[in-house]
This record gives structure tokens, C-alpha cells and sequence, in this order.
């Protein structure tokens, strides 16, 4: 079950964000005005997980912003967080489910909903940002009918991630 975003239900926002496995990579090509990405596998693999962000009540309040989770027992296992961005795009700021309960289809419904929330909006499409070494997360979105619209070798310059790429990712309606 998909609800959105509630003050009773605030603190289940950091349940979903748990690490996940660097298996590769993928590195993409630009030519001829279409992206295309064949994949890399590394020989040592790894695990990396995001930092919680904070959740401000404007994902409550504000009509252009949401957050919903993905329900199953009474259980949290996922979420989604969306803006009207200024592109005419819905931004897909972040998007997690639970290390157990991944290629089960919850990340699939909650693109769903994101789809639902932008059509609302009168948006024109998802939009997402991802790093090159999220081959997992990659092809989910491929999966799911996005498709790379620009890379970014600079985004993570300040980080220890400096090595990886940001590739945005667009779904267009």
C-alpha cells in the first residue's frame, strides 16, 4: 500500500535507506544525438549507502512536493520524493527500498505513483539522478522507460565519490 507523506508517519522516512552493492558501473556514450551505455563489472565489489537527508514539512504542505511510502505488514519498505521542477519535469529527488524486499516490484509501483503525481501536475515528465556506479539502480531505471539524457564528470569534484559520474536520467510522458 502507497500512502503519502503524513506528520504521523514522518519518522518511517529514513526506514528504506539502506546500503546496497557497487557490482560496476555503467559508461555512457553520446553519438549521432542518442545516449547509449554498455556496463563495466568490477572485480572487488563494494558497499555504499547515502547519507539520510533531512525531510522538511514542506513535503507536506507544499502541493509541488510529496513523499510517499510503500507499505507491506505495517511496514515501511520504501519511499519516493518528488518536486515540480523548473523544467517542467517532476524531479525524482530520491527513491529507496528495503535491501530485502528489492526486485520485488515496490520500486516499480512507487515510479508508478510518481508518474500519477506528475500526470496531476500537468508535467511532462520523471527525471532522476543516479551515479555511474549504481549499475543496479541504472537498470532499474532503463527498465522502467527512462532514458539517459545527460552525464555530469564534475558533480562530485568535492567528494570522496569524485570518480563517479552523475548521469540524469528522463522518463517523458
Amino acid at each position: 500500500m502507497i500512502i503519502k507523506m503524513t506528520p504521523s508517519n514522518k519518522g518511517d522516512y529514513h526506514k528504506s535507506n539502506e546500503s546496497f552493492l557497487v557490482t560496476g558501473r555503467i559508461i555512457p556514450k553520446f553519438e549521432m544525438d542518442c545516449w547509449t551505455y554498455t556496463e563495466e563489472s568490477f572485480s572487488e565489489p563494494y558497499l555504499k549507502q547515502y547519507e539520510n537527508d533531512e525531510i522538511d514539512d514542506s513535503y507536506m504542505k507544499d502541493p509541488d512536493k510529496a513523499v510517499f511510502f510503500y507499505y507491506a505488514d505495517h511496514q515501511c519498505i520504501g519511499r519516493i520524493k518528488l518536486r515540480s521542477n523548473w523544467n517542467g519535469f517532476a524531479l525524482v529527488e530520491d527513491i529507496g527500498v528495503s535491501a530485502s524486499k528489492r526486485t520485488q516490484g515496490i520500486g516499480t509501483r512507487l515510479l508508478e505513483k510518481a508518474v500519477e503525481w506528475a500526470k496531476q501536475r500537468n508535467q511532462i515528465g520523471l527525471m532522476l539522478e543516479t551515479q555511474d556506479v549504481n549499475l543496479s539502480a541504472c537498470r532499474f531505471y532503463a527498465r522502467n522507460n527512462f532514458t539517459i539524457g545527460g552525464v555530469d564528470t564534475m558533480l562530485y569534484s568535492k567528494f570522496s565519490a569524485a570518480h563517479e559520474k552523475a548521469v540524469f536520467w528522463y522518463r517523458k510522458f
